[in-house]
């Protein structure tokens, strides 16, 4: 089981300003960030008439049968999926083999942009993501050198207050 996303202020603001420029650049009506466990990172667009957290939820469950199915024609996973509707048509693409992408669009743009958009803001969310992942990893260690560290002196300072 994964760690849910922690995200930095300055990398949240580049994450949003990189969808925003997808919803834009592809007349979507709403793009979302979700991450493969189904929690909402961000969103942009007009979400009012969506539950935002079961979107994600049946998402992430989407995502994940996919790669089953992937799985099971040989495939290790696929990294885009398209679910084309009367009115609207969902585009979902994987970043940094830990977030999913989707948008929401309609008649008022065409697939070929979508994923050519898709494509290029994905790359720019791998990069973001990926020293995302880095920075956490390293606080990661920089805590467990803290934790040591806090033991050990808190058994010395035990062992001389109660004469050990």
């Amino acid at each position: 089981m994964q760690e849910g996303i922690n995200i930095f202020e300055q990398d949240f603001w580049s994450i949003n300003d990189a969808i925003n420029r997808l919803l834009q650049g592809t007349h979507a009506k709403i793009v979302l960030l979700i991450d493969r466990e189904g929690q909402m990172i961000t969103s942009t667009g007009d979400t009012s008439r969506i539950d935002t957290s079961s979107f994600a939820t049946l998402s992430a469950a989407d995502f994940a049968a996919t790669s089953q199915l992937a799985s099971l024609i040989g495939e290790r996973e696929f990294s885009t999926l398209f679910h084309q509707g009367e009115k609207e048509n969902l585009y979902v693409s994987l970043v940094a083999n830990r977030i999913i992408l989707a948008v929401i669009f309609d008649n008022r743009t065409t697939l070929g942009l979508v994923r050519v958009k898709t494509r290029t803001t994905v790359a720019e969310l791998e990069k973001t993501f990926r020293m995302l992942f880095s920075k956490v990893q390293q606080g990661a260690v920089a805590r467990k050198e803290i934790d040591a560290d806090f033991g050990r002196i808190a058994e010395k300072e035990i062992d001389r207050l109660f004469g050990g």
